[in-house]
């Protein structure tokens, strides 16, 4: 942590309210304070006391430990291009949430998050369709994957190469999709109110901001984009991912004698699409037309199918998740007392209970005269 002096954690207040969408006003009103007040902290004009800056820390919704953390980088050059006056969205102050979290865990305990040491060069941005597609095979060698294996642990395998994927329902008529860069790695947040096939989709997008080191993204929309921009570049990067190529041939040709529906729910089962994404990759493959895709993408996957085909049902970044990485550091962390356990289930996000956490040492008694003498 850097040192902070008045101006500087004005402007940290100011950032914070701002975040939590209330005026001057309003926060000055929780805290049962003037507005001009509120003013004056804002301006480093006046002092705070730590009862003071912990009431306004409760009334913002943040840690108090964050007015006085070194910002990350990436945050500060995505808050500088939006503008002071500008309201972020849920996911992105969610996204600026975890991200902090995920700095202060790597602080305690570096070894079980698993980050890598240095910042891993950034991959070329693709600029047409097949340099998507080339962009799409780098990635699945550096993930351990062959030319044509499905991806059935995504999450874990981004984790591998440095991509931490949460996961939180957002609700609907919000992003898909968010990222970070680290100082060490980066951190995704994908929005589990979406079925699994598009989260799974979202975060393969994501997965090609990381390679190419976008430093910040929300994505809007993922599946809807069209034309020659990044993120429908991007999306095609996805498709390939999850879609390679030779797998979805072999499997095409396997299940060719079968009904056409048949077949579809197969594959999609197999490599954990959904309907659309699975239509729209056979259709740019030319593997179908697009009166074949229709059909395709109109095809439901029903508890029958999944009895008598004796299909897998994936959960992945369902409700609220955490990368297991990031639930590893965050338990060695209370382990070993470097935070409370009251500290490690916020860190957790409410996924444990106390009883789930380890249970607390037992102290010798030569130890607990060390705390008297």
């Amino acid at each position: 942590m850097g040192e902070v002096d008045e101006r500087a954690l004005g402007a940290r207040v100011r950032e914070a309210r701002e975040l939590a969408g209330l005026t001057q006003g309003e926060l000055a009103a929780q805290l049962s304070l003037d507005r001009t007040a509120v003013n004056k902290i804002e301006s480093g004009i006046r002092k705070l006391t730590a009862l003071e800056l912990s009431d306004i820390a409760a009334a913002l919704g943040v840690r108090m430990a964050s007015f006085f953390a070194d910002p990350i980088p990436a945050l500060v050059s995505h808050r500088s291009a939006q503008g002071l006056d500008t309201a972020d969205s849920k996911i992105d102050r969610m996204l600026a949430g975890i991200a902090g979290d995920v700095e202060f865990v790597h602080s305690l305990a570096a070894a079980e998050l698993g980050l890598p040491a240095a910042a891993r060069p950034a991959l070329q941005r693709p600029g047409s369709v097949s340099e998507a597609d080339s962009l799409a095979a780098q990635a699945r060698k550096l993930l351990g994957l062959n030319a044509a294996e499905p991806v059935p642990d995504l999450v874990e395998r981004a984790a591998s190469i440095g991509l931490l994927a949460f996961s939180y329902d957002l609700g609907v008529d919000t992003a898909d999709a968010g990222t970070i860069l680290l100082r060490q790695g980066a951190v995704s947040l994908i929005n589990s109110h979406n079925k699994v096939g598009r989260r799974r989709l979202a975060l393969a997008h994501e997965l090609g901001h990381f390679l190419v080191a976008d430093e910040y993204t929300i994505d809007w929309r993922v599946t809807d984009l069209q034309g020659g921009d990044i993120e429908s570049r991007l999306d095609r990067f996805a498709r390939s991912v999850l879609l390679p190529e030779a797998g979805v041939r072999a499997a095409w040709s396997r299940h060719a004698a079968r009904p056409p529906r048949e077949a579809a729910v197969l594959i999609a089962s197999d490599f954990r699409v959904d309907m659309a994404t699975l239509a729209r990759r056979l259709c740019e493959l030319g593997m179908i037309d697009k009166a074949a895709a229709a059909l395709v993408r109109d095809v439901r996957t029903t508890r029958a199918d999944i009895v008598e085909f004796d299909l897998v049902v994936p959960f992945d970044l369902e409700g609220t998740s955490l990368p297991v990485p990031y639930q590893r550091a965050v338990l060695r962390a209370c382990r070993d007392e470097r935070i409370s356990r009251e500290r490690a289930l916020e860190l957790l996000y409410e996924t444990f209970a106390d009883e789930d956490l380890p249970a607390l040492r037992e102290r010798r008694e030569d130890e607990l005269w060390n705390f008297v003498s």
